[in-house]
């Protein structure tokens, strides 16, 4: 066994926890899967992710974006309410715009049409 600093009511000896489960791994990579799927100017939401996965749920799904989720467009993954994500507004825009992904009219912050773009995982 090798040793380590030991945290609070926990013997030097003692090897630490393990890393992350491997379901922890397996959720992360089909999150990501399910979003490289996502069609230039279509969205999914967080909960749209986790409803198509079967498991886990919008925070989850959050979690996985906002830790791994600059190797994939993540601009497709949104909230419900059609509003970019917060501190990265204008680089979703950017994205949006380029790929002709569905605005609502006259929003003030800019908003996606969330009628338009969502994707049900379906074709186009």
């Amino acid at each position: 066994m090798r040793e380590h600093t030991a945290e609070p009511g926990e013997s030097p000896t003692e090897e630490p926890p393990p890393p992350a489960s491997g379901h922890a791994a397996d959720y992360t990579e089909r999150v990501l899967e399910v979003t490289e799927l996502i069609p230039p100017g279509r969205v999914m939401t967080y909960g749209d992710i986790a409803e198509w996965l079967g498991t886990g749920g919008p925070r989850q799904v959050g979690r996985v974006m906002a830790l791994h989720g600059a190797a994939v467009p993540w601009w497709r993954v949104v909230r419900a309410d059609g509003r970019p994500l917060p501190g990265s507004e204008r680089r979703a825009l950017a994205h949006y715009r380029a790929e002709g992904t569905p605005l609502r009219p006259g929003a003030d912050p800019p908003r996606l049409d969330m009628r338009q773009a969502r994707w049900d995982g379906g074709d186009g």
